[in-house]
């Protein structure tokens, strides 16, 4: 199938000139400033206050700014599709596809028909951006001279990656719009398969006691997400137009996406709910132009000029592509002779307006009215409020859809019947109200276990509405939460820090019956380490070996996981690893746990490595690894065996240890009695000057869970304040 590919090379210079800004912006700029004051506490958190939310909003993204300008600017280079201009090559077909997505001209659309007061939070957006750049020029951007508050609407979700591609993959997009001989090489690789192991079973966590299982008689919350450390910061922002919210902050978006107010707290963990479906689109050429097959007639493809700025070298090439669209979406690839388009709903304005609304939400009817928005693409929830009450709800948008058809595949694009038919309302999505057990679990799991016996029926719900399997975090938190009572916010953190592994409950007893059954000579080369396996609890601890032995065998282990047939498919982690495990030979047990002996031994000239001396936690201030430099053991693991603490880790560049980069990041356990009582802490740090107190003051608590008190009420505040100021 022939390609259209239009290549226009502009030089541009890669030097970057001073932002500049007019005589009217800086006054305005000023004069919000001095309406905000920023209190910073003694572990570095900012809290925020001023009259009004649009305020707020100025003082929070000035102090992101202070923090982190750098993750800012990152987050918008993907989001608006212009990571190329940075990377190079590597990343042209990821701002392809999220070009194709995200078109940013509906998002100035979008802000120029807001109302006021919406326009006025986007506005405060940029402009506590570009005072912070005008503050600080020698600040040099990558890209970004001058943010525009239509910005805020390419970015409207607090998750990772909060683009949807209906499991399209990079390379499909590449073939597709790239040149015939395009070097798929030249495209960011793939992470290896020990990352994509580790990164699948990152998820999140999400925990609600009801006030029947609390000591205190009030509902509790627990907040764990699991991210690339430092993704996100912690914040209060408080206006006297009723914004007073606590939580973390994603770098370069002006709501909190996981808190809590002083009413209600909620907890976002991703989704696998069908947001997003591909099309297989019937396409034909005539007179030079693409027809689509729809409903017995053909229909024009509606073409789109992608600019695309390229660095290669020292200069900066634009390339120009011809975007194709059919009526459901974007096209990104082909399959089996057909366009594959796609729907969904990545970037919109009633998203940006219901992550906002949520957070000033003080009842449990105020909240579920702004989720009635439905425009949260990739995030299930699990709430909490001072009246008691707990919930979760399974997703948010939730098209309406044929439930006969399978839609974990591209379904026909030529007939009407596959179309969605409008969205589910709230109440008819998969979703937990105050349930009889007193508690709720969402480990990225299956929410059909999300309350022990007073979980959703499965039978009530089409298949496209809850796709997960079960996980091991899942399995964890329901044995954990089964039966608790008069608990305590200590006794949530340490459900919480819970280090259990439950997958070698399944995984390490074949080991043992192989092993029984080997041959003399291999159950002596193997006598100590399955001696050391047999003996252990089954919890990672820095001094255990069996840690070291069971994680690095384990993995081994999983490789010979089949190939999931879709994302969905790729969450049923306890079906797809016992039915390994069943087809699993017995030579096979043994042989990777004699590679990972052999392995050990290389590596480190012993076998016999207790985990905390090899699996580390260290945050260098150039970036860069060392064996050498101070580093705290940890004795986590990643969450991929049911552990539900996550600390990802892996050898660096030049290390043999493993450093952790991703996992537990910010986490809160909430208390919501007459007062809001609730701990905190965070990777590492809230700073990211490695010159200040505050870059690890928070690393050992972070890895022990040992949560510091937050600072909720400004009488406290002021008693910890360490700096106070305007903007």
């Amino acid at each position: 199938m022939k390609k259209i590919l239009l290549l226009i090379y502009a030089v541009l210079p890669l030097m970057v000139s001073a932002q500049k800004f007019t005589p009217q912006e800086i006054s305005r700029y000023k004069q919000q400033a001095k309406a905000v004051t920023i209190i910073r506490d003694n572990w570095g958190v900012p809290h925020i206050y001023a009259q009004t939310d649009a305020q707020v909003v100025f003082g929070l993204m000035y102090s992101q700014c202070e923090d982190n300008f750098k993750g800012i600017e990152r987050n918008y280079l993907y989001q608006i599709g212009r990571q190329a201009e940075v990377d190079g090559e590597s990343n042209l077909y990821t701002d392809v596809q999220l070009q194709m997505i995200a078109d940013s001209a509906d998002a100035i659309k979008d802000y120029k028909a807001s109302p006021p007061w919406f326009k006025k939070l986007m506005d405060a957006f940029a402009d506590g951006i570009n005072y912070y750049l005008y503050k600080h020029p020698d600040v040099k951007p990558l890209v970004f001279k001058h943010f525009e508050p239509w910005y805020a609407l390419m970015f409207t979700d607090g998750s990772v990656s909060a683009t949807v591609t209906g499991g399209l993959g990079l390379s499909e997009t590449a073939r597709f719009y790239g040149q015939p001989g395009i070097d798929l090489g030249k495209l960011k690789q793939p992470k290896t398969l020990q990352e994509e192991l580790d990164e699948r079973e990152i998820g999140s966590n999400g925990f609600a006691l009801s006030p029947k299982l609390t000591a205190s008689g009030h509902a509790m919350l627990y907040i764990n997400p699991h991210v690339p450390f430092y993704f996100r910061s912690e914040v209060q922002l408080v206006s006297n137009e009723g914004l007073n919210v606590y939580g973390a902050v994603t770098w370069g978006q002006f709501f909190v996406y996981q808190g809590f107010n002083q009413h209600c707290g909620w907890m976002h963990t991703s989704s696998n709910a069908d947001v997003g479906d591909l099309y297989a689109e019937k396409v034909t050429k005539k007179d030079g132009k693409w027809y689509y097959e729809y409903n017995g007639q053909q229909k024009p493809v509606t073409e789109r000029k992608l600019n695309i700025n390229v660095k290669e070298g020292d200069k900066v090439v634009s390339k120009t592509f011809t975007g194709y669209y059919t009526h459901h979406g974007p096209v990104l690839g082909a399959r089996n002779g057909k366009w594959l388009s796609l729907r969904n709903d990545n970037r919109s304005y009633p998203a940006l307006l219901e992550s906002w609304l949520i957070t000033k939400a003080n009842t449990f009817a105020e909240y579920k009215k702004a989720m009635d928005i439905g425009h949260n693409a990739t995030n299930n929830t699990v709430y909490a409020d001072d009246q008691g009450n707990i919930a979760f709800w399974y997703g948010n948008f939730t098209p309406k859809r044929d439930p006969k058809l399978d839609w974990t595949q591209p379904v026909d694009g030529t007939t009407p019947t596959t179309e969605w038919q409008g969205l589910h309302k709230q109440d008819e999505i998969v979703h937990v109200y105050n349930p009889s057990t007193g508690w709720i679990e969402n480990c990225n799991s299956t929410p059909f276990t999300s309350s022990g016996t007073a979980s959703p029926d499965k039978t009530k719900y089409p298949a496209y509405m809850a796709p997960d399997g079960q996980n091991y975090r899942g399995v964890n938190a329901v044995k954990l939460f089964n039966g608790a009572k008069n608990m305590t916010m200590d006794d949530l953190i340490k459900k919480g820090y819970d280090k259990y592994l439950t997958a070698f409950d399944v995984m390490l007893p074949p080991l043992f019956k192989a092993y029984a059954d080997a041959p003399d000579s291999i159950r002596t080369s193997l006598k100590e380490p399955i001696q050391v396996l047999q003996q252990w609890d089954r919890r990672s601890a820095v001094n255990s070996v069996a840690t070291t032995i069971a994680f690095e065998w384990g993995t081994r282990m999983m490789q010979l996981l089949p190939r999931a047939r879709s994302s969905e498919e790729g969450t049923y982690q306890t079906k797809r690893t016992e039915a390994m495990l069943a087809n699993a030979r017995s030579a096979q047990f043994l042989n990777e746990l004699t590679n990972t002996i052999h392995s050990l031994q290389s590596r480190y000239g012993d076998w016999k490595v207790q985990w905390g001396d090899i699996n580390r936690y260290q945050r260098p201030a150039n970036g860069v690894f060392d064996d050498n430099a101070p580093s705290i053991p940890v004795g986590q693991v990643s969450s991929l065996f049911g552990q539900l603490p996550s600390f990802v880790s892996r050898p660096m560049n030049g290390t043999k240890k493993r450093y952790g980069y991703s996992g537990n990041s910010f986490i809160a356990a909430v208390e919501f009695g007459p007062k809001i009582k609730a701990k905190s802490i965070m990777t590492g740090g809230q700073s990211f000057d490695p010159q200040s107190k505050n870059f690890t003051d928070q690393a050992e608590g972070h890895i022990n869970g040992q949560f510091k008190d937050v600072l909720f009420y400004k009488a406290d505040v002021l008693k910890h304040a360490a700096m106070t100021y305007h903007p």
